[in-house]
């Protein structure tokens, strides 16, 4: 499982394992899965997709701005600002 964190300047929004997040980058979209390379983007206006499952529906959380780091701890992604 992959540990995923969506964080605000204001407050910790998400912290739990997940098997995929797809990310808005400004680069285009990007699939994050366990044990994907470390990397970092910014990222743009757009919804970042949460599988719990694979196969599952994804829940999507709309996000304004910032920025993603894939590390040895997993994807966090650093928002301006999170709908909802």
């Amino acid at each position: 499982m992959l540990h995923f964190e969506l964080v605000t300047p204001a407050k910790l929004v998400r912290s739990e394992s997940v098997h995929m997040v797809v990310v808005p980058g400004t680069e285009g979209e990007f699939g994050v899965l366990e044990g994907h390379a470390p990397f970092m983007s910014t990222i743009r206006d757009g919804a970042v997709q949460v599988y719990r499952t694979a196969g599952g529906a994804p829940e999507l959380i709309e996000v304004r701005g910032g920025f993603a780091e894939v590390g040895d701890n997993g994807l966090t992604v650093l928002a301006e600002h999170v709908e909802g």
